[in-house]
């Protein structure tokens, strides 16, 4: 501003002369209104800097404020905090000082405890030594002879008790190694037939890949649950790649299943509807089938004029074994056997060959009717209208009734002699199934039960019952009377499971 002040000052002086020199009475005049300009000029810049002072001196006096509230601020919090601590510093000055006094007042109870445990030690020690010599003269003995006395007695008494503990131990170990020797055993037997189990009572089905496995399951298992329910067999799904495996003793069952499982697959619809219409399905092609192999069994005898229901029962045969060997099979190659003794003998040969081929028809269905399976096939004979001498020697075959015909006679040798081949028959296998056969007709035996179907190798039996005979609380009751009759009727290792299921179905049509 003095800068503008001065160069004006200077144009004024400049144009004054030069006014001066020309026309002084403008110059006079102009001069006169640049002085008034000048004036004016210094005046704004004078009130210009008054007010930028005092605006400055505004701004340092609110810095200045705010600084002063901003270390009063501070200077209360540190003197908050100090007192904070001055507190703290006071109340542990104060637990030190309770605890010191505390630890003074143990102190001072401990050295009295001291001092009387010490007076009645002292006191115990004059006791127990008048009590000895007491003790020695009323005995008689010295200390040192009483102690040598009490010892002998407590080294006889260790001694017995000793004899008993190893008595004890002896016993246990007895038992738990005739225990270990029975499982080894066990195992041994179960590891050389597992190879003969496998080929009589499962099925390998193969699956195009594993995510079969989990559509078999279906969600929360209801697939399996329904095929497993269905066909009465068990269906293991493991770690085995691309393949499941069917499980049961029944090997109808199991052809069944293994049919309904092989349609499923191939499907690829695996739902438990289409799994009961697939199972219908298969059910009717096996027992087509049945019916087939027992019209060619007897064309490859060579009979005729046999009932077409003892065919079909004859056709059952094929899936079901005797000791580990193909009943239909054996009773083909008895009847052959029975037929050629009966021509070398010059006596009937199509009454031995039908005769030797119907011996065994009771085991079709000796898991439905109670007895032995050679009355049972006889009865069936008998109901069927075969002849006489057929029915005589069909129950004659075992011994049940004293054979009175040569065909009879013949029927029994053949028997035998087909039995008897080597490798022909497994007893194990045999007392496996016979047992799995035992459970299902003991939980038939009950009111009120629909179907039984032995699992998991006879370790589980699984029971559907009638839902309008028997009420959930009448299947608390059935699973624990058929635990216990099993458990009074058959033996065997570890325990069974007893499955009671009741299921009420309501179906309708939308039209």
């Amino acid at each position: 501003m003095i800068l503008a002040i001065v160069v004006g000052v200077a144009a004024l002086l400049l144009g004054a002369l030069g006014g001066y020199l020309g026309r002084k009475v403008i110059a006079e005049s102009k001069i006169s209104s640049a002085e008034d300009a000048a004036r004016k000029i210094i005046e704004e810049a004078e009130r210009t800097s008054e007010n930028k002072k005092r605006e400055a001196l505004l701004e340092a006096k609110d810095e200045i404020f705010a600084m002063r509230n901003e270390a009063e601020r501070e200077i209360k919090n540190r003197r908050s905090e100090l007192q904070r601590l001055e507190r703290r510093l006071l109340q542990r000055e104060e637990q030190m000082d309770n605890r010191a006094e505390n630890l003074e007042k143990r102190e001072k109870a401990l050295a009295e405890r001291e001092s009387q445990l010490e007076s009645m030690r002292r006191e115990m020690e004059r006791t127990l030594q008048e009590q000895q010599e007491k003790l020695e003269k009323i005995a008689g003995l010295s200390r040192e002879e009483a102690k040598q006395i009490l010892l002998s007695q407590v080294e006889e008494e260790s001694k017995r008790e000793a004899a008993q503990i190893l008595k004890r131990m002896e016993l246990k170990v007895r038992e738990e190694a005739d225990k270990r020797a029975k499982n080894i055993i066990a195992n041994a037997i179960q590891r050389c037939a597992s190879d003969h189990v496998a080929e009589t009572t499962v099925s390998v089905v193969p699956l195009p890949n594993d995510e079969m496995k989990g559509r078999i399951i279906g969600r929360e298992g209801r697939n399996i649950r329904t095929f497993e329910t269905l066909t009465g067999i068990n269906l293991i799904i493991d770690d085995t790649p691309e393949a499941v495996i069917l499980s049961s003793f029944d090997p109808v069952r199991r052809e069944i299943a293994r049919l309904t499982l092989e349609r499923l697959i191939a499907d690829g619809r695996i739902q438990p509807a289409r799994i009961e219409e697939m199972y219908e399905k298969a059910k009717a092609e096996v027992e087509a089938e049945i019916k087939e192999v027992g019209e060619q069994a007897v064309f490859e005898v060579g009979l005729h004029g046999i009932n077409p229901e003892l065919m079909r029962v004859l056709g059952r045969l094929k899936y079901r074994t005797s000791y580990g060997q193909n009943v239909l099979k054996h009773s083909l190659e008895v009847a052959h056997l029975a037929g050629l003794m009966a021509a070398e003998l010059g006596t009937d040969i199509k009454l031995a060959k039908r005769a030797g081929l119907l011996h065994d028809i009771g085991k079709a269905i000796d898991h439905e009717v109670e007895g032995s399976h050679a009355i049972i096939g006889a009865e069936l004979a008998k109901r069927l209208k075969e002849s006489p001498a057929v029915i005589h020697a069909i129950e004659a075959h075992h011994g049940e009734v004293e054979p009175q015909t040569i065909e009879a006679v013949l029927v029994q040798a053949a028997d035998a002699i087909s039995a008897a081949r080597p490798g022909a028959r497994r007893e194990t296998l045999e007392s496996y199934i016979k047992r799995l056969e035992k459970l299902e007709t003991i939980a038939d035996s009950f009111e009120g039960v629909e179907s039984s179907y032995a699992l998991q190798a006879g370790r589980e039996i699984r029971v559907m019952v009638k839902s309008d005979v028997i009420d959930d609380l009448g299947c608390v009751t059935l699973s624990r009377e058929i635990a216990r009759q099993i458990e009074e009727e058959l033996e065997y290792p570890g325990q069974i499971k007893i499955t009671v299921v009741r299921e009420k179905r309501v179906v309708d049509y939308a039209k």
